[in-house]
């Protein structure tokens, strides 16, 4: 037995001086655990202290109604240096605050920018889904991938896959342990890569998604105190997005194979993984790969007609002059979105067989609407907050406010956006829903930067940057202990420390990465999206 063992190069009784750096190594990695452990408990009290969103916008719509009553007895107020004005705060305990919060609480609601954005988006994002179609897309994607590039193809394809929103992890996690099995190495790291490329780089990726509806509402609702007729479109970040998904990728892959793998063949060496379940097919079967080609030719057909009805300088989708940027097509690329995935998704069904008659088209739109509904939930009282704290002015003159103070102390944009990437990065291991986040800082963020003259656009790149690498780390979200069930039914000892020593680095460098891309994207001032520059 030991000659065997022996034989392989693996002595079973390894000499003094490696069994002592063995053990040096073992101390040094226990201790680290035992920090990370620390701090993460530490998150978790105070995480599980927090009520849920929804009741967090609640109560600040409370605090903003007796701030500003107390502020308007003070007589508090701001000079716009857009128009010169003088911005009063209003009391909303008074007779026309209280009037306006009963009067006006369905049209906040019904008018909230996003609302409306992510529900059509969802609609034809579930027909695409509920079809088949975007798991055998992210299937064909990794069914054939070669070692050599299978952290970087599962990576990009896990990006891509946030199209299908929460549920890309759901389907990309066990799909990314299945590839790494497949060529040979521990299906802990296709976890650990899909996580993070889903998680920590949430938000962007090579095809728009309804997260980009939800982030431009925002950035507009956001942006009409300063201006009541800005608009930000929702593929206003698409460059920077797509670029960001490239590199990113290609972080990860480093991280990975120099950091991470190795962690992962250490745990390995200590107590080798249990793959007691079988291996999954990969490989499409003939009815899907004819529905991927039908949807392959939709792809193609529908850019073509867009590109043809585009072409007269008279088209109705084209604004004034003949504009295509600005132009009723960017405006409502929402709806074009919708269609365009309605259209893909209904061209896989029916070629598939998952479509049969036209009725199943309306049932495949539910799901995708059902699952808004935590989200539809939350922006009814994120609604409210936001237009308590736009009537009040308390926004507004918080905003003006922090605007003449940062130019005061002759803080430079790159300054500014460095800080602001730490400061949200930090709450964001607490409050770990993007939307939610956004629609808290937003309101301030964005009139205040606007006054710099840093455009909602780029304020909302840089939100992105600070939102998404730090989503990976935090055990208060749902998808970390996903991640965790998933990595222990082939590691059962594993346990949150194990799952943050793999994560951490990739977090690290995968926000220092992101937000030197940013500063650099700024200072060249390279456009972020169709027709929208960084500076």
């Amino acid at each position: 037995m030991s000659a065997d063992v022996a034989s392989e190069g693996s002595p079973a009784h390894p000499p003094q001086g490696e069994r002592s750096g063995q053990d040096a190594q073992v101390k040094t990695e226990s201790r680290f655990s035992a920090g990370v452990l620390k701090v993460l408990e530490a998150v978790d009290r105070a995480g599980n202290k927090l009520p849920h969103p929804f009741w967090i916008f609640v109560g600040l719509a409370i605090i903003v109604a007796g701030l500003s009553a107390v502020l308007s007895r003070m007589g508090v107020s701001s000079t716009n240096p857009a128009d010169g004005e003088e911005v009063v705060v209003q009391n909303l305990l008074s007779y026309d605050g209280v009037r306006m919060m009963l009067g006006d609480a369905i049209m906040n609601f019904v008018n909230f920018p996003p609302l409306g954005l992510i529900v059509v988006v969802a609609l034809g994002v579930s027909i695409a889904d509920a079809t088949g179609l975007l798991p055998a897309l992210m299937r064909g994607m990794l069914s054939r991938v070669s070692p050599r590039y299978v952290t970087f193809t599962i990576a990009l394809t896990a990006m891509v896959a946030q199209i299908a929103g929460d549920a890309a992890f759901a389907v990309m996690i066990p799909l990314a342990m299945i590839a790494y099995r497949a060529v040979g190495r521990s299906p802990i790291i296709g976890a650990v890569v899909a996580y993070v490329s889903i998680g920590g780089a949430s938000s962007i990726g090579l095809l728009p998604s309804g997260t980009d509806a939800v982030f431009a509402g925002l950035s507009t609702a956001a942006a009409h105190t300063i201006d009541p007729n800005y608009s930000v479109g929702p593929l206003s970040n698409y460059y920077f997005s797509a670029i960001s998904a490239l590199i990113l990728a290609v972080s990860i892959t480093i991280v990975v194979e120099t950091v991470v793998a190795k962690r992962v063949a250490a745990l390995e060496a200590a107590e080798p993984s249990v793959n007691a379940e079988p291996l999954p097919a990969m490989d499409l079967q003939t009815n899907e790969r004819r529905g991927m080609l039908a949807a392959g030719i939709a792809t193609l057909v529908f850019a073509a007609a867009v590109v043809l009805v585009m072409v007269p300088t008279g088209s109705p989708l084209r604004g004034d002059a003949g504009e295509i940027l600005d132009s009723p097509l960017m405006d409502n690329i929402a709806v074009v979105m919708m269609l365009f995935f309605a259209a893909v998704g209904i061209a896989y069904g029916v070629v598939q067989g998952s479509i049969k008659k036209f009725s199943d088209i309306p049932e495949l739109m539910a799901p995708g609407v059902r699952e808004l509904v935590p989200v539809i939930v939350l922006f009814f009282a994120a609604s409210q907050f936001l237009a308590y704290f736009k009537w009040t002015n308390i926004g507004q003159i918080v905003a003006i406010e922090g605007a003449s103070t940062l130019d005061k102390l002759g803080a430079t944009p790159v300054v500014i956006f460095i800080a602001a990437v730490l400061l949200i990065s930090c709450m964001n291991l607490v409050l770990t829903s993007g939307s939610a986040m956004y629609a808290f800082v937003a309101p301030v963020l964005v009139p205040m930067l606007m006054l710099l003259d840093i455009a909602p656009e780029t304020t909302q790149a840089m939100f992105r940057i600070a939102d998404a690498p730090t989503n990976s780390l935090t055990p208060m979200s749902p998808y970390f202990v996903m991640a965790l069930g998933f990595i222990r039914r082939h590691r059962p000892s594993a346990g949150i420390g194990t799952l943050m020593s793999l994560v951490l680095p990739l977090a690290l460098v995968n926000l220092v990465v992101w937000l030197t891309i940013f500063i650099i994207w700024y200072l060249l001032g390279l456009p972020l999206g169709p027709g929208v520059s960084a500076r």
